[in-house]
């Protein structure tokens, strides 16, 4: 099968529909639901900034403050009131009795909204009014609008869209998806800075989030303008990146960040969605989670029950930093926490949005293990560069746990405010309140002019990378600039980046002057990488050596055990070794790469984390041990491989409105011999995105399995008409047409592939291997000289050319590469 079952995120660099690396249109986009459609909202400061058309923007600003305060006050209050009222009255209406005669309320927790919190906590309250969260998302209008719909027109590739208002609202003239311009009405507000976005409602319940965007920013930095996300490109209604496509819709690419306690409520009989939320945008409960037991607390002024004294009615406590102090190590002065991090809940409740990752159940609250509803993704390409920087939108999560600030136990409070997202000082101030100011904020330390950009501690340790066109963002992986690694990996480094007229030797050359030193940080996985997208010799041991070392951070463990590629005996200790790791990150990556593994080695291995404790790893284990017959396995084992299997497909089911899913799920009932509902679910893909290429391969290859290889012509053919330059459609075809003994077509169709897709080995190879067998030998090893001069490590290829050469009883060219082939490799092979 062509795609196997991957996080939503990573799953883009094997399904090839885009022109580009599958992006995200948006952030981590939100959250949102129908029956809250009334939210109190205020107006952003960047609104207050720019409306000088309409009123004196500060004098507004001001006044508005007043009023949003007042307001505030007296609905939290009238809010509070009721809420706490009604819930202490079913309280007691509802005792239950418990042990000796002690009453205890017995209440399904529940969402409050902030209003219920804000009277309690005004400081927080106030602070989190001035913040994203309170305006990820927003109905539209007067109040949460930014843009211009003054009559506003904004050309892209040759069409120009109208943006206006009528009775009250607010309107866009433009290309829908049948291409022709139609008036569409802006239903909500999407961010508010350094851009804000727009979505529009469909009658199905989908909503679309317009890829013309408003830039927030004051003029004077080029603000205030429309403009286009896709600015060097030209996407038009039959683009799969336009606005009315699956890539931009809201239900599943955004809402379940940007609202409060989402339901996506998604029905595939229908192709419908229902879409809910508790709170239209980040509210307190999405951070803290459902508030209603605390509301409960508040009143009553006791514990809830003997067990949760100290819970005050919360539903998680988020005190990793109470009681914790920073000092100075008497020996370097660097800092130290008084006492060591021992829980990740704070970070993981950050993680629930600020990660790259895949949404594999529904209703995580904070509090609840990371992975028991989300897949994140690892630091592989396209998303990172090999040396762990950001390249791709990664949300910073999974940057920051390189860090050498998560390792010694920093969380994201302890430098962002958690209530207003704003950072707790200003520059340099910030990293002064922990390291030493006299150390490392001085000449000798950065060599740049005091107080200059050059001096700033981020400018060289979290340069930024600019995404969504006019969104710059900083690399949470907190790194000392390696201009030496940008020498030899091509990699990206801080000097450069404002120094961009000298190149990556001169930078090198002059941190070494400084240092005395190359400077090597706590990253040191990125030549291991490297040396795995060269497939080098020495490639496998060097990934062994990441992922066995606990001095590593645990992602770039697990990132070297799915590098692992081809499995020998030394790969498959790494791959058991990691099974049994403390990190399940490591444990889940373990799993992931015995995809290769005799089949005996999976079962042994991957059985017993049919009953981890998390659910992203059992899962895991359902799908590698799908295909396993149930005949080799005990009573227990078939037990929990069943009920893994159920959540897996539950897992999948939750994500049926992307053609992803439902191909996952063809592939995984493929897997346990269930044709029947396997071409079922990827037909089903295909009707509900003809565009998504991968389910015409994934069910002509299971055509190809049941011996039906018509049929999957047909199938093949038909993606082609949707997609005629699609590499993977030809090579598929070719290899269908080779099985019907029809050459000449096949030639055509494998060359296809190679001319499409030319630096592709695989595709490469087997047009090789198919002109040989046409008899056409001399292209054939033409072809397999230049493969391997772009592939150098390659197995197949060398063992292609022996046998060929042998074939001609050219033996001395054959024994070349035999030699080469012969050379033992560190997998305890020979290559």
């Amino acid at each position: 099968m062509f795609v196997e079952d991957e996080s939503w995120e990573t799953q883009s660099k094997s399904l090839i529909i885009l022109k580009k690396t599958f992006r995200k249109t948006f952030r981590s986009l939100g959250r949102i639901t129908w029956r809250d459609k009334v939210g109190i909202r205020r107006k952003s400061s960047e609104l207050a900034q720019k409306k000088s058309r309409k009123r004196n923007a500060n004098t507004l600003k001001t006044e508005q403050k007043h009023r949003r305060l007042l307001l505030w006050s007296g609905i939290a209050f009238l809010s509070f009131v009721i809420a706490t009222g009604i819930l202490y009255f079913v309280a007691h209406l509802n005792p239950k009795a418990e042990g000796d005669g002690e009453k205890r309320v017995t209440l399904a927790v529940q969402y409050v909204g902030s209003s219920a919190c804000v009277s309690c906590h005004a400081t927080e309250g106030s602070a989190w009014l001035t913040s994203q969260h309170h305006d990820a998302m927003a109905q539209a209008d007067e109040h949460s609008v930014l843009g211009n719909f003054n009559n506003a027109r904004f050309t892209y590739a040759g069409l120009t869209s109208t943006f206006f208002k009528r009775d009250g609202k607010f309107f866009v003239n433009t290309e829908g998806r049948d291409g022709k311009l139609t008036d569409y009405e802006i239903k909500y507000t999407f961010g508010v800075s350094p851009l804000q976005q727009y979505l529009i409602e469909f009658p199905d319940g989908r909503l679309q989030a317009l890829s013309i965007a408003w830039d927030s920013r004051p003029k004077k930095n080029s603000g205030q303008r429309w403009f286009h996300l896709y600015p060097k490109e030209r996407i038009t209604h039959g683009d799969e990146l336009h606005w009315t496509g699956p890539a931009q819709n809201w239900n599943f690419m955004c809402a379940d960040c940007h609202s409060t306690e989402l339901r996506k409520n998604y029905d595939p009989a229908t192709d419908r969605f229902q879409t809910q939320w508790a709170e239209i945008n980040v509210g307190c409960e999405a951070c803290h989670g459902p508030g209603s037991n605390h509301v409960v607390w508040a009143k009553s002024q006791h514990p809830l029950s003997k067990g949760e004294v100290s819970s005050n009615g919360l539903t998680v406590r988020l005190d990793e930093r109470r009681g914790v102090a920073w000092t100075r190590s008497i020996a370097d002065s660097n800092p130290v926490r008084s006492r060591a991090r021992s829980t990740e809940r704070e970070i993981e409740v950050c993680a629930q949005c600020h990660a790259r990752r895949g949404q594999i159940f529904e209703g995580y609250t904070p509090g609840k293990p990371f992975l028991d509803y989300y897949r994140p993704a690892l630091l592989r390409r396209p998303l990172y560069y090999v040396d762990g920087q950001q390249r791709d939108e990664v949300y910073i999560w999974g940057s920051f746990l390189q860090s050498k600030m998560y390792a010694n136990g920093v969380t994201c409070s302890d430098c962002h405010n958690p209530h207003s997202g704003k950072l707790r000082a200003e520059g340099n101030s910030l990293c002064a309140m922990c390291h030493l100011g006299a150390k490392y904020d001085t000449p000798p330390h950065h060599h740049h002019k005091p107080d200059s950009t050059g001096a700033a501690c981020v400018a060289c340790h979290m340069p930024t990378t600019t995404y969504m066109v006019i969104d710059p963002r900083r690399d949470h992986s907190l790194r000392v600039p390696r201009p030496d690694l940008s020498v030899t990996l091509s990699t990206p480094n801080a000097c450069n980046s404002c120094h961009n007229e000298r190149d990556a030797r001169w930078a090198a050359t002059q941190v070494k002057h400084w240092y005395g030193r190359d400077p090597q940080g706590h990253q040191r996985f990125a030549a291991a990488f490297a040396a795995a997208d060269a497939a080098a010799p020495d490639a496998q041991a060097q990934l062994r050596a990441i992922a066995a070392d606990t001095g590593d951070p645990a992602i770039a463990r697990a990132t070297a055990l799915v590098e692992l590629g081809s499995i020998g005996p030394a790969a498959l200790d790494a791959m058991t070794a990691g099974l049994r790791d403390p990190s399940p990150l490591v444990r889940l990556a373990a799993l992931q790469s015995l995809g290769g593994a005799p089949p005996d080695a999976r079962l042994r291995l991957a059985a017993p984390l049919l009953a981890d404790s998390l659910r992203a790893i059992r899962i895991e284990a359902a799908n590698l041990l799908a295909g396993v017959p149930a005949d080799q396995l005990s009573i227990e084992q078939r037990t929990a491989l069943e009920r893994a299997a159920q959540e897996y497909v539950a897992s999948q089911r939750y994500n049926a409105d992307r053609a992803e899913g439902r191909v996952n799920i063809g592939n995984f009932y493929a897997r346990r011999g269930d044709a029947e509902n396997a071409v079922t679910e990827l037909k089903a893909a295909i009707k509900l995105n003809p565009n998504f290429i991968p389910a015409y391969a994934n069910l002509a290859d299971l055509y190809r399995v049941l011996g039906r290889d018509t049929e999957g012509e047909s199938i093949l053919r038909e993606g082609l008409k949707i997609a005629p330059k699609n590499a993977i459609l030809h090579h598929s075809l070719g290899l269908a047409l080779v099985r019907m003994k029809r050459r000449d077509a096949a030639l055509v169709e494998l060359e296809q592939a190679t001319i499409l897709d030319p630096e592709n080995a695989r595709f490469s190879y087997v047009y090789a291997v198919a002109l040989h067998s046409a008899g056409k030998s001399d292209e054939a090893i033409a072809r397999l000289k230049k493969n391997l001069a772009d592939h150098p490590n390659n197995r197949d290829v060398l063992a292609a050319l022996v046998s060929f050469y042998r074939a001609r009883g050219q033996g001395v060219e054959a024994k070349k590469y035999a030699d080469r082939l012969k050379t033992p490799t560190d997998n305890g092979q020979e290559r």
